[in-house]
């Protein structure tokens, strides 16, 4: 999907651009459980529309109701909780170091108190410096447990929070080369960039800093509240004045800093779609000289990226000042109060500076937390969207225990049952197919664009599942099959032949991992790409490059034609698969392809009708129904459809 945003006079989206943003959003079929019905039924209530949030259906909404929220905060908890179960005897460990870091932190200040009241005095008095030894022998015991801690911390958190980072990683790749084929041909491969980069990082800086910071905080802010009353209760009192100010000033911080950054996690994830998108299409882009237009997108989106981290600036612009204000301003007040209790004697000097100190350590922790919340917020956005995803379940599922049927080498019949299927809600794409294809006889589909010959195939290759009816191999309904039975039996070959970067022979054992390189040569010798392979710098161990870009579009063609022949199913499927070779070498493919689909089922489609001309029969589609069936050479005769293009292409060729 590529972005088309313009600007309005104002420089703000226009409504058909809000559109196409929710293009992006996304919805899953499964019912959830009957607690999250009545959440999500509230929620629905609240918004006014009916929008379901599962699954990755929260992305790209500004205004998120209330229940909805909590849900997506729940299901975010889950999944952080999930990753730090395993790690829950080392996390115990490390609030203990933290507990001594900030033990001896805190105890510093008294130690200061000390040494003024006690260690000064008889230094003073007598020369003698005993008990201001003891003191600073006591502050460098406290420097030292402190830095040993602090080292300590940060070697554990860090080995934690790389461990995390890399099981989360794998779960999230693993998840989405499980979701079936209609969620990726929806959600944009820029957005599962994001997740798993950007949103990824945000996580890595709630546990590598985040988590220190709040632990740290929250220990100083108890420690000194205690600490300062037991030093002296009027000073305390006085200083304990500043809370209310600071409690309403961290609810606001907290109330807009949940839309900023969950705002702004979705700004980043358009800016990397429409740039992964516009450098994966280049060549169209370079083509149809769309670069301008390109650049004014990206800028459009950049913008947005910009202006949402703007706010989330000018909120910590405001907020981190303020708390430095009130702590700046508590500490005058304090230290014009303590002085006058110290000039008439009702404190120590030492009370008063360790009361100083002590006070810096309380507002200095507020402070931090701002910064924790701002961390807190950024992964709380990034947890939602990886737990979004996490969420998704295959449309296409594997049966489960006693309902999986072992069928072993198929023989290849295939049988469609009042079969009905839809991309959109009562728009049949196929309306009540009946087919049946016996064992090892090879059909071609043919028919206009949209008649239903690509969704048939996917059907065969349970890439969707039929929306009433069925699809069956040798009387076994395909739902009944595991993933790993289905994949042996049946093969697909798109027009799209996608090779991976590495070797030649990585790609063709890409249809059977454990082939030997004797079988990968006999694959590509019975397919015809034997001798191109050869001529190659490094023949089988020549490199392909990105996407298969040191070939051309008939050899890379040929390649996916031998991946598919070592694979050896008992059902091949060749949608356009000749579409991309000129007419040498579709007709040395033609001439392999009499022996590939030898022995086996085979649904060729194709819009060349040298193609279908190998096909035992052909069925003419339209609008997702059969309108004419027979070999080639009888509906020729028929004058019919099949007829009308047979001719049209015979005067093509003249």
């Amino acid at each position: 999907m590529t972005f088309t945003f313009t600007r309005n006079k104002t420089g703000k989206r226009t409504d058909d651009d809000n559109e196409q943003l929710e293009e992006l959003d996304r919805e899953l079929s499964e019912q959830p459980d009957e607690d999250t019905q009545a959440m999500v039924a509230e929620a629905q209530t609240e918004k006014g529309s009916e929008y379901d949030w599962r699954g990755v259906g929260g992305e790209n909404r500004d205004e998120i109701p209330v229940k909805a929220t909590i849900m997506l905060r729940e299901r975010s908890r889950k999944l952080l909780g999930d990753l730090l179960r395993p790690y829950r005897k080392l996390i115990a460990l490390l609030v203990v170091v933290v507990v001594l870091e900030n033990g001896a932190r805190l105890a510093i200040p008294y130690l200061v108190k000390v040494g003024i009241d006690s260690g000064i005095p008889p230094l003073i008095a007598d020369n003698k410096v005993s008990k201001l030894i003891d003191v600073v022998v006591a502050l460098a015991v406290c420097a030292i447990v402190q830095a040993l801690a602090r080292v300590t911390f940060l070697q554990m958190s860090g080995r934690i929070g790389q461990d995390i980072l890399l099981v989360l990683r794998q779960r999230v790749f693993k998840h989405f080369q499980k979701l079936s084929l209609s969620f990726h041909e929806k959600y944009t491969s820029g957005r599962v960039i994001s997740r798993q980069t950007s949103d990824v990082d945000a996580i890595y800086e709630l546990l590598s800093n985040g988590f220190d910071g709040l632990v740290s905080a929250v220990l100083t802010l108890v420690g000194t509240s205690v600490l300062l009353l037991v030093l002296d209760v009027r000073l305390g009192l006085v200083a304990l004045i500043s809370f209310p100010i600071l409690m309403v000033l961290t609810v606001w911080f907290r109330k807009n800093a949940t839309r900023v950054y969950r705002k702004t996690r979705e700004s980043v994830a358009a800016v990397i779609v429409h740039f992964v998108e516009s450098m994966q299409g280049i060549k169209a882009v370079q083509a149809f000289r769309r670069e301008p237009r390109n650049a004014e997108i990206f800028a459009a989106v950049n913008d947005d990226y910009r202006a949402a981290n703007l706010e989330s600036m000018r909120l910590i612009a405001v907020f981190m000042p303020s708390i430095k204000m009130v702590g700046n301003i508590t500490i005058a007040v304090v230290l014009f109060f303590g002085g006058y209790l110290a000039f008439h004697g009702s404190v120590t000097v030492g009370v008063l500076a360790a009361f100083l100190l002590y006070l810096r350590q309380f507002f200095e922790p507020l402070q931090d937390i701002s910064q924790f919340y701002n961390t807190f917020q950024s992964a709380s956005a990034a947890l939602e969207k990886l737990s979004g995803v996490l969420e998704e379940e295959p449309s296409v599922r594997e049966p489960v225990g006693d309902a999986a049927v072992d069928l072993g080498r198929a023989r290849g019949e295939l049988t469609f049952d009042r079969t009905e299927f839809s991309y959109i809600p009562e728009k049949a794409v196929l309306p009540a197919l009946d087919l049946e294809i016996p064992a090892g006889q090879t059909v071609a589909l043919v028919g206009a664009t949209g008649a239903g010959k690509t969704t048939m195939a996917k059907l065969v290759s349970r890439f969707y599942d039929p929306t009433s009816g069925s699809v069956a191999l040798d009387g076994v309904d395909l739902r009944s099959l595991d993933e790993l039975t289905l994949r042996r039996n049946v093969v697909m070959v798109t027009q799209e032949n996608f090779l991976f970067s590495g070797t030649v022979a990585d790609n063709i054992r890409f249809g059977r991992p454990d082939a030997s390189q004797e079988e990968i040569e006999h694959a590509a010798r019975a397919i015809g790409a034997h001798e191109f392979i050869m001529e190659l710098p490094n023949g089988y161990d020549t490199q392909v490059s990105k996407r298969g870009g040191r070939l051309s579009a008939g050899q890379r063609q040929l390649v996916a034609f031998a991946r598919a022949f070592l694979a050896d199913p008992a059902v091949l499927i060749l949608d356009e698969a000749t579409s991309s070779l000129d007419v040498p070498s579709e007709r040395l493919v033609q001439r392999a392809l009499r022996t590939i689909l030898k022995e086996r089922t085979a649904i060729i489609i194709a819009h060349r009708l040298s193609t279908v001309e190998i096909a035992d029969r052909v069925l003419v589609m339209e609008q997702g129904r059969i309108i004419e069936d027979g070999s080639p050479r009888e509906l020729v005769a028929d004058h019919g459809r099949y007829a009308d293009l047979h001719l049209a292409w015979e005067e093509s060729l003249a």
